[in-house]
């Protein structure tokens, strides 16, 4: 490791950033000198735009992967090397891309296509309880309150912890998996005891249900996540108790369910069946 990786890694530390933050933002600066082969302490603004262009133009990397790559160029040019005058003048946008939630119909059909009791346990548990797929491989035994029908996730996006639901029937689901596994540290072991599954598996695992049921919509396990909230909000839920549940830290991020809920676009009219048109079966 070098002296200035060192530094790096010593100063994100130091401002209590997450282990995910730390290696994305080292990451960040290690493929910006990589793509030049030089030290970064050598590189101008203006190269330095030039591959933030290189990501947007040629990798066609997404806005928030780019927004990522960005805060952690800047954090390592103002906070390790001290350029308090640093200034990169490339703005970081967000994609206005709308949740994609699967309808209860073929969340049904997901696990009822899995027929292996591990994999069934971690997509209920995924969806029964809004998880982000980093909240729901770090999940212990002890997180499962069956007394007061609550999950505790612990140091989740932004190091918050809060509880989210645990139904009566995943509960019983995590009986049967618990008798059969005997899970020690995570709730969702890896291939050794004590290790924890990877989030990458977790994906994995969502998306090999989803093609054995031809389900073609939805991006990644995190559809999980979001059929939770739209469901929640299809049924009546307030917005800032589902806000708590899903650990929203503005009640914005939250509203976005509004624009897919079927509830919410079921009662409004398109203006095309307000034209007086011929029935196909009019049409010659």
């Amino acid at each position: 490791m070098t002296p200035l990786r060192k530094r790096m890694i010593r100063e994100l530390e130091l401002q209590r950033k997450s282990p995910n933050t730390v290696k994305a933002y080292v990451t960040a600066v290690a493929e910006l000198s990589g793509h030049y082969r030089r030290n970064p302490e050598e590189l101008s603004v203006e190269e330095i735009r030039s591959f933030l262009h290189y990501l947007i133009a040629e990798r066609k990397l997404a806005f928030s992967s780019c927004n990522q790559k960005l805060a952690g160029i800047r954090f390592f040019y103002k906070f390790v090397l001290g350029r308090e005058d640093f200034c990169l003048k490339v703005a970081a946008k967000r994609s206005g891309r709308l949740p994609e939630p699967l309808g209860r119909g073929e969340i049904r059909r997901l696990l009822d296509a899995t027929s292996n009791l591990k994999h069934r346990t971690l997509l209920m548990t995924c969806y029964g309880g809004g998880l982000r797929a980093g909240e729901l491989v770090a999940l212990t035994p002890q997180d499962i309150h069956s007394d007061r029908l609550l999950i505790r996730v612990n140091q989740g996006k932004g190091r918050k912890d809060r509880y989210t639901l645990l139904s009566p029937r995943l509960l019983a689901q995590l009986r049967s998996y618990w008798c059969q596994y005997r899970p020690r540290t995570f709730l969702f072991e890896g291939r050794t005891a004590a290790t924890m599954l990877s989030a990458s598996t977790a994906t994995t695992i969502f998306n090999a249900a989803k093609q054995r049921t031809g389900i073609t919509h939805g991006r990644g396990i995190h559809s999980l996540r979001h059929s939770f909230g739209t469901h929640l909000m299809e049924a009546g839920v307030p917005l800032p108790v589902i806000q708590q549940l899903m650990g929203h830290t503005s009640l914005k991020t939250t509203t976005k369910y509004l624009h897919v809920t079927s509830k919410h676009l079921g009662s409004v009219q398109s203006p095309l069946d307000l034209l007086r048109l011929p029935k196909p079966d009019e049409l010659v």
